[in-house]
């Protein structure tokens, strides 16, 4: 990389290799034909591989450990209360917007996760889908909201609902989703000044959780002959179409980085980690629940109770300690043999075919340089994220499901994203070494941006 240049940052959400590499290369000509004069490549994200953290991490080019922050929720405290919410104002270190705008240089930056609240910079931000409505203050600076509102009758900022079994519903908004997103990208391209321009979509994401097992052979849940079983050909034929009128307006002195936070992949189904908790002994009710119940509402023992764990793309488990939270059972010179006990007894879970699950229970001190905030005591991938973990309890289906406990669910999400990074002055090819960490350190590079000492990952060569 020579002399700093312009960069336009393209952001597919849940964009997977197998799926734009593979199965829809024909289908997307124009993403196949920037691969051929790009490197490209199954991109490694990062622990946990899920939206909120994985783009500010990208864009800050730090860990999960290093923001304190692990997931769409996390713990404000050592207590036995709800998740917080992540948001813009969890991520307290620069993203490269930010390092762009301390030197006077400009940033268009359009529904990247993790900007909502926005937050001034030297050009202009949408918010991103954790957006709580339109009549919110989601833009800065304030007035482009009514330009976005006029431009686009009404902004799309997510897929309602977008679990839920109305899928006609569902599917015409994510194509509606994704067309709007590129257009309004369109405009502020060609009406604001940028160095770096930055957008992401979440049409992939919303599409690859509602109808991965209607097009998918591959999915246990597969039907053949849906109606829906050419959804992923015709979106992704669809984008590649929004995809070739936007790069025609992209500058000739512009690199293009098209990239993904993480992959998808069919999800075998659910894993009742409360339940199996109690079953363990490990985790004691006052009294079984009426019915379906959050963990979070559960009639918990804390006196009695040694861990609890919160669900989604992943579990977190947590140890009930003595001297750090209210009840605490667990004292503190048994916490690492009370992890390593149920980091076995998860490694030795079979599924329900009988055969192991091959879950795989992480301490965060042993995936992270720093461990900052609250973050699990033990992360647990179940069947190498094809299960997904369900907090909730009562389900009465004993512990596996073949759902989602908060609407229909067909993909959980995988390790491996995808990055496709086209005029940059680098050599064309595919790449097997990349990593959600490297975005960082060569978007800097490339817009001529100082190294930053704080970057975890590695320039693009």
């Amino acid at each position: 990389m020579h002399e700093p240049r312009r960069v336009v940052l393209i952001g597919l959400d849940c964009a997977t290799p197998e799926l734009l590499f593979d199965r829809f290369a024909d289908d997307m000509p124009t993403l196949t034909r920037l691969r051929a004069d790009a490197v490209w490549g199954p991109m490694t994200s990062v622990v946990p591989p899920i939206t909120m953290p994985a783009w500010a991490c990208m864009m800050s080019g730090q860990t999960p450990g290093d923001l304190g922050v692990y997931g769409f929720r996390d713990r404000a405290g050592y207590d036995y209360d709800p998740l917080a919410f992540a948001s813009s104002r969890s991520i307290t270190v620069p993203r490269v917007w930010d390092a762009l705008s301390a030197t006077g240089r400009s940033s268009v930056v359009l529904g990247v996760p993790g900007t909502y609240p926005t937050t001034p910079i030297n050009g202009c931000m949408v918010g991103c889908f954790l957006s709580p409505s339109t009549e919110s203050d989601f833009t800065y600076p304030s007035a482009l909201r009514e330009d976005i509102q006029r431009l686009t009758g009404g902004y799309i900022l997510d897929v309602e609902d977008f679990r839920s079994n109305d899928h006609e519903r569902v599917l015409q908004r994510v194509f509606d989703m994704t067309e709007q997103r590129f257009k309004v990208a369109g405009h502020l391209m060609a009406n604001h000044e940028w160095d770096l321009f930055s957008f992401v979509d979440m049409g992939p994401d919303r599409l690859h959780h509602g109808f991965w097992k209607y097009c998918d052979p591959a999915h246990p849940r597969y039907e053949p002959g849906n109606p829906f079983e050419q959804a992923f050909r015709d979106y992704y034929r669809a984008l590649d179409t929004h995809l070739a009128r936007f790069l025609a307006m992209v500058p000739d002195d512009a690199a293009v980085l098209l990239v993904s936070d993480h992959g998808g992949q069919p999800m075998e189904g659910g894993f009742c980690i409360n339940e199996w908790l109690i079953e363990q002994g490990l985790l004691t009710l006052r009294r079984p629940p009426d019915g379906p119940t959050p963990i979070s509402k559960a009639d918990i023992v804390w006196s009695k109770t040694v861990a609890w764990a919160e669900g989604g793309y992943y579990g977190r488990l947590f140890l009930n300690v003595r001297g750090r939270e209210p009840n605490g059972l667990v004292p503190m010179a048994e916490y690492d043999a009370m992890l390593d006990a149920i980091s076995t007894a998860l490694g030795k879970q079979a599924g329900p075919d009988g055969e192991p699950m091959n879950n795989r229970a992480m301490r965060p001190s042993e995936v992270y340089p720093v461990v900052n905030g609250i973050a699990p005591d033990l992360i647990v991938y179940l069947g190498d994220l094809h299960w997904r973990a369900l907090a909730t309890v009562g389900l009465g289906q004993g512990l596996f499901t073949a759902d989602n406990d908060t609407g229909p669910d067909h993909a959980n999400h995988a390790e491996q994203g995808v990055l496709v990074l086209a005029n940059s002055g680098l050599d064309a090819g595919p790449r097997t070494d990349l990593s959600l960490y490297d975005v960082a350190p060569t978007l800097h590079s490339l817009l001529g941006l100082p190294a930053n000492p704080a970057h975890r990952g590695q320039l693009i060569t």
